[in-house]
């Protein structure tokens, strides 16, 4: 008897979403403490992923929530995992496992070696970027963006939420004398034909800008984050806003403290809340 479409279809689904028996014993046995997982497929140098939780075998298991959860799962032949103290620790060690091992299915972790920024320069926020300025130390820098084209839509997103000008802005070429189209379909305020002043202009801009502000590094030099889950204990190595690694001891810490570091987004992502408002027990190093 031919087996009909609706059974073939059932069963494809329950093979869909069925653990891999080869793969088992390792989420089951895995332990229920924070850390990163590893995926890995036929070629051992190349992972297929890299994620983190504050309880790996719960993560794990969990793992066939969507159809390509599942294809991916279907793929790995191995799961290998690193504990940490807690979850800030499992976030810097993912950050930074995805930079240094690229994984095949990891996409927004990977390193950006195009990160900008805009600053303030007079009336006008210009587009820089951290290949040539240190971000963890410049002041008046707002939002971390990956491409010059991603900094100016952002800017264009705030003009036209604030009705700024786009001339005054540098977001387009302004006619001498005259003011720009925006101004006469009321999408600017008018700054470009006297209805504001370029002060109050400038104000409205800064105010807009200001939840994107990237802090500043506090400190003079490196820090290390003190994290504990009752089990064991972690320090974890940061400066300039840049994950160095974690270490036991205050003493291996302080090697750690001496590796070069500059200026990482993921990292400021993971680390401005903890450090600015001291919510993680901090040691000077």
């Amino acid at each position: 008897m031919p087996t009909s479409r609706r059974h073939r279809e059932d069963l494809e689904e329950s093979q869909l979403y069925s653990y891999p028996h080869h793969l088992r014993a390792a989420a089951e046995n895995a332990p229920t403490s924070a850390g990163v997982y590893v995926l890995h497929g036929e070629r051992d140098d190349l992972p297929l992923y890299i994620g983190k939780s504050v309880n790996i075998r719960a993560r794990l298991l969990s793992h066939l929530r969507t159809p390509a959860e599942a294809r991916l799962l279907r793929q790995t032949r191995r799961i290998t995992y690193t504990c940490t103290a807690g979850e800030i620790g499992a976030l810097l060690l993912e950050a930074q496992q995805i930079k240094q091992l690229q994984p095949l299915f990891n996409q927004k972790l990977r390193r950006n070696r195009q990160l900008c920024s805009l600053q303030m320069t007079g009336d006008q926020p210009q587009v820089v970027y951290s290949k040539d300025m240190d971000f963890a130390n410049s002041p008046e820098l707002y939002g971390l963006f990956a491409s010059r084209h991603a900094a100016l839509d952002a800017l264009r997103s705030i003009a036209d939420q604030n009705r700024l000008c786009y001339g005054v802005l540098g977001l387009e070429k302004r006619v001498p004398g005259k003011p720009c189209f925006r101004a006469s379909i009321k999408q600017c305020a008018g700054v470009c034909r006297g209805d504001e002043t370029p002060e109050a202009h400038r104000q409205r801009l800064l105010s807009s800008l200001l939840e994107l502000r990237i802090q500043c590094w506090p400190y003079v030099g490196a820090i290390g984050l003190v994290e504990q889950d009752g089990k064991h204990s972690q320090i974890h190595v940061v400066r300039n806003w840049c994950y160095l690694g974690s270490a036991m001891t205050t003493e291996e810490a302080r090697q750690l403290s001496t590796v070069a570091a500059g200026f990482d987004a993921d990292g400021y992502k993971i680390l401005v809340r903890p450090v600015l408002t001291q919510s993680v027990n901090t040691l000077l190093l």
